[in-house]
C-alpha cells in the first residue's frame, strides 16, 4: 500500500498494489501506457476470433481486451476495434467467402451487452469472392459521430473479409495505406494472431503503435515458459504433425517430460513401434522418426498406454470402438483411427508420478475427436489440478474451450487463480518457443521498431529546430 497524493500534495488516500508490473517487458517495446491518446482515434486490433457459426463459445478472448478498451477510452480516445473471425479465405482458390456466421456481430452483440454502450458496424461492398476491396469513405461519418461521442465505438467488420489482408502485394498495401487514414494511434493487443498480416504487422509501419495491456500480460507470462521452474512438463496435441515440428523440436529440449496426444501422438506411436495407423500421414511418420531417434537418448517422452480406437470418425457408435493398449504394438500392425486416450493412461504410475512432480505444466492439447471422445482431456484436466504447488499454463483456442465445456466449475475458479494462466493463443506461445523469444515475434518487432522510428523522428525534428533557432 502507498500513499496517494494529488497536485496538492496533501496526503488523501492510498493505492493499492495489484500484483502487475510492467518493469519486467523489455524497455524497447513501447506501452499503451506511454501514449498520448486525448481525442485521438485509437485502432485496436484484438483478437476475438471466438465465432463459431454466428455464436461465440467462449468470451475469455473478448473479456480480457475490456482493460485495453477501458484504458483507451477513460484516457480520451475514441476506439476503432477490428479481429478476423475464422478462415474466410482459401488459400488454395484464393477465394474469399463472406459469410455471415464468420461476421463481427456476435461479437458486437456481446460488448454492447456487457459494456452497455453502442457500437456502429460499417458496411462495405463485397466484391464476390474477391471479399472487400476498399474502405469506403462513408465511415468518415460514423468516424466524426464516434469523435462527438455519438456512438461508443466502430467495429470494422471481419478483417479477414478485405482483400488485403492476407494479400503481399498492392492490394495489402492499399488496404495497410485505408487502414492507417482512420486512425491517429493504433494499439496491438492480439496475443494470438501473430501470423503478419495486415492489420497485426504493416499497419504498425504507419502509425504511432504500441503495445496493449492483454498484450503486455501475455509477453510477460510466456517468458516463465521460456524459463521455467522445473521439472518442467509439457503437453501438447495436434491434427498436424507436419505444421507442428518446428516448436515440437525446440519445446523437446526445453522440457524435462513431454506428453504428447491427438494425430501428433498417433504419428510418433506409428514412426516409434513400425505401425500403421488409419489417417497418419506416411511423410508425418518419417518426420517423426527423428523425435524417436532423439527420444532414444534423451528419454523425455512419457507414453500414454491405453487408446481408444474406433472404426470410423462418424461418432462414439457402440460397438465399433475400443481399448487398445500400446504394450499390445508389433512391427506391421494396422489400427484403425485412433480417436482418444482413455482415462486409464492418466491414472498409470509414470503420468502420476511426472505431472505430480511438475514444478510448470504447460498444456496445448485436446486428447480427443471432440466432442464424442472426450474422457480423455477430461480426465487430463482433473489430474493436472490435482498438482496444486505447480504453475500451470493453458494454451488458448480449443484447449481452453474445452477446458470450459468439461470443467466449467474448475475453469471458472482458473480464471482467479494465481497457480493457473490461461493464454489467448496457444499457437502464438508455440511460436514463441520455435523462436526461443517473446519479442521475436513479428508482431511484436513491429512495435519495437516502430518506437525506434518514431524517436529517431523526434529527434531529427529537434535537432532541425535546435539549429534553425540558432541560426535566426
Amino acid at each position: 500500500m502507498t500513499s496517494y497524493n494529488p497536485e496538492n500534495g496533501m496526503k488523501v488516500g492510498y493505492r493499492v498494489d495489484d500484483g502487475s508490473d510492467s518493469a519486467d517487458l523489455d524497455p524497447r517495446l513501447p506501452l499503451l501506457q506511454d501514449a498520448d491518446l486525448q481525442d485521438k482515434v485509437v485502432l485496436l486490433r484484438v483478437d476475438h476470433n471466438v465465432v463459431k457459426k454466428g455464436k461465440i463459445l467462449d468470451q475469455y478472448r473478448i473479456d480480457v481486451t475490456l482493460a485495453t478498451m477501458y484504458n483507451i477510452v477513460e484516457r480520451g480516445g475514441r476506439p476503432i476495434i477490428m479481429t478476423h473471425i475464422g478462415r474466410p479465405y482459401d488459400k488454395k482458390t484464393k477465394a474469399i467467402t463472406a459469410r455471415e456466421e464468420d461476421s463481427v456481430d456476435a461479437v458486437v452483440r456481446y460488448l454492447q451487452r456487457k459494456l452497455r454502450i453502442k457500437f456502429a458496424v460499417p458496411q462495405f461492398h463485397v466484391n464476390g469472392t474477391e471479399g472487400i476491396l476498399d474502405i469506403d469513405t462513408s465511415i468518415n461519418w460514423l468516424i466524426q459521430d464516434l469523435r462527438n461521442r455519438r456512438i461508443g465505438g466502430i467495429y470494422l467488420p471481419n478483417t479477414r473479409w478485405f482483400a488485403g489482408e492476407e494479400d503481399k502485394g498492392e492490394k495489402l498495401e492499399r488496404f495497410v495505406v485505408q487502414l492507417a487514414g482512420l486512425a491517429d494511434v493504433f494499439v496491438n493487443d492480439a496475443f494470438g494472431s501473430w501470423q503478419s498480416h495486415a492489420s497485426t504487422y504493416h499497419i504498425a509501419k504507419l502509425l504511432p503503435s504500441y503495445a496493449g495491456l492483454s498484450l503486455q500480460d501475455e509477453l510477460s507470462h510466456v517468458k516463465l515458459i521460456l524459463n521455467p521452474d522445473r521439472p518442467f512438463v509439457a503437453i501438447v496435441a495436434g491434427a498436424k504433425y507436419d505444421t507442428k515440428i518446428g516448436p515440437l523440436t525446440e519445446m523437446y529440449k526445453k522440457v524435462d517430460h513431454l506428453i504428447l496426444g491427438g494425430v501428433m501422438y498417433n504419428t510418433y506411436l506409428c514412426a516409434k513401434y513400425g505401425i500403421r495407423i488409419k489417417g497418419v500421414e506416411e511423410s508425418d511418420i518419417e518426420l517423426a522418426k527423428g523425435l524417436v531417434d532423439q527420444d532414444k537418448l534423451h528419454k523425455k517422452i512419457v507414453e500414454l498406454p491405453f487408446l481408444i480406437e474406433s472404426d470410423t470418425l462418424d461418432g462414439r457408435i457402440e460397438g465399433r470402438y475400443r481399448k487398445i493398449s500400446s504394450k499390445e504394438f508389433t512391427s506391421g500392425g494396422e489400427y484403425k483411427y485412433v480417436v482418444d486416450v482413455d482415462p486409464a493412461s492418466f491414472e498409470s504410475e509414470d503420468l502420476v508420478q511426472t505431472i505430480g512432480q511438475a514444478r510448470t505444466i504447460f498444456v496445448n492439447a485436446v486428447m480427443g475427436l471432440m466432442p464424442q471422445f472426450w474422457r480423455g482431456t477430461s480426465k487430463m484436466d482433473e489430474v493436472i489440478d490435482l498438482n496444486s504447488s505447480a504453475q500451470k499454463f493453458f494454451g488458448g483456442g480449443d484447449t481452453l474451450q474445452e477446458f470450459k465445456s468439461l470443467h466449467p466449475k474448475l475453469y471458472h475458479e482458473a480464471l482467479h487463480s494465481a497457480k493457473y494462466y490461461l493464454f489467448t493463443g496457444g499457437g502464438t506461445v508455440l511460436k514463441v518457443i520455435e523462436e526461443g523469444d517473446p519479442y521475436g515475434l513479428d508482431i511484436v518487432k513491429a512495435l519495437i521498431e516502430n518506437k525506434q522510428s518514431y524517436s529517431d523522428c523526434s529527434r531529427a525534428q529537434a535537432a532541425h529546430s535546435y539549429h534553425h533557432n540558432k541560426t535566426n
